[in-house]
């Protein structure tokens, strides 16, 4: 069989004029001789006011593994595209890479449905591609280009998409909005709920603890997501909170503290989390154990306040891309070269999309009060001076 799909091969690539090379390794083996279903053992999560957790075994499919290995490696590719491209000063301003943090989006998408709604800070590219949206038109709008996702009056911070509503740039103030979302879902008796997030640094906010007592008293369909990346700004949790277990902040909310550069733990979490919500529970709270691989933004080197060397350890021994792969390989899920044509093909992919970021139009004068309202009737906008009059349509 694998003579005769060799000779297949060979025939094939000299009528396509292509080497056959790796790909005959590939193309040797079928479906069949993968591993199909696999089950790992994952961290036990820390638990708060919950007598059961997230299980500690995780089922992943062949297909599985493949989905998430692919966005979780073009949300890498994207940012370290946006770091070049902010260096290269095409992309200005504020920009602040998820680079590390893959696992958490990926985990969370995996863990919920899209009808479902999710909002977040500032750190929003990774979950900007995660709700749909195409690395195109993400570069496009760091870029500021009329061919991104806000059509380039957004940036780095304000992005959205179908029950995604951005990107937010003040610290903590989207935890608020997330319990109001999660309200309408409730009023709505949609059995949807809402994914909010926010970071450590964002974690002392009074207005969360606020929104804290007001999901709780209402019940509301709410998961209330700390990502503890170990750093707010250039300054550690140790040195910026009397307690360190976000998970038990809510005090009366139930919390759970999650490996969050393990896919599946993340993804398990989430899915325990949401079911807690759809019964009738109310919130939950979850604290994802991250780290951020650039600094807390493109003016942060990230290295003033931490040491190489820690970063390097956390590359080398948590990665979340690698901890998937090397799972998959190890229990003969995929194929080393399966890999390998996943990258070139999302290298392709975010070069195209670069390419595009650099080259689209800016918007033009005349749009720029577009979209102040919606479904309302054209307007007149006074511009920089009482004579400068610009026109909003909706």
């Amino acid at each position: 069989m694998k003579s005769m799909l060799t000779i297949i091969s060979n025939a094939l690539c000299r009528i396509t004029g292509r080497n056959a090379g790796a790909r005959i390794v590939v193309s040797s083996r079928s479906f069949a001789d993968f591993t199909p279903t696999a089950s790992f053992d994952i961290k036990k999560c820390e638990l708060h006011r919950l007598e059961e957790g997230p299980p500690v075994k995780a089922e992943l499919t062949r297909e599985q593994g493949l989905q998430y290995y692919r966005t979780m490696q073009t949300v890498r590719r994207m940012e370290l595209k946006a770091d070049q491209l902010y260096k290269q000063k095409i992309i200005r301003g504020f920009c602040h890479l998820y680079d590390g943090q893959e696992a958490c989006a990926m985990g969370i998408e995996a863990g919920i449905n899209p009808s479902d709604h999710l909002i977040t800070a500032y750190r929003a590219h990774g979950y900007t591609y995660t709700r749909g949206v195409s690395v195109k038109e993400i570069l496009a709008e760091l870029t500021g280009r009329k061919g991104g996702v806000a059509k380039g009056k957004g940036g780095s911070m304000h992005m959205y998409a179908p029950h995604f509503y951005g990107g937010n740039g003040i610290v903590g103030a989207q935890v608020p909005l997330g319990a109001g979302i999660a309200l309408a879902c409730q009023y709505q008796g949609n059995n949807q709920l809402c994914v909010t997030l926010y970071g450590d640094g964002a974690a002392n906010q009074g207005q969360i603890f606020e929104s804290f007592n007001m999901a709780a008293l209402w019940k509301l369909p709410c998961i209330f997501i700390c990502e503890n990346n170990k750093y707010g700004m250039g300054t550690s949790v140790e040195r910026s909170s009397a307690s360190t277990e976000y998970f038990r902040r809510g005090d009366f909310i139930p919390g759970i503290r999650v490996d969050g550069m393990d896919v599946l733990c993340v993804r398990e979490a989430t899915k325990f989390a949401a079911d807690h919500c759809r019964a009738g529970k109310g919130p939950i709270l979850m604290e994802l154990e991250t780290y951020r691989y650039h600094g807390h933004s493109m003016s942060d080197p990230g290295v003033s306040y931490r040491t190489r060397e820690e970063i390097q350890e956390v590359r080398s021994k948590s990665d979340p891309i690698s901890l998937l792969k090397e799972r998959m390989l190890g229990n003969n899920m995929a194929a080393a070269e399966e890999f390998k044509e996943i990258d070139v093909a999302i290298r392709k992919e975010v070069e195209e999309a670069a390419q595009f970021a650099t080259s689209d139009p800016e918007p033009p004068l005349e749009e720029l009060c577009n979209h102040i309202f919606y479904n309302e009737p054209p307007m007149e906008v006074r511009g920089t001076n009482p004579w400068s009059k610009l026109k909003s349509i909706s």
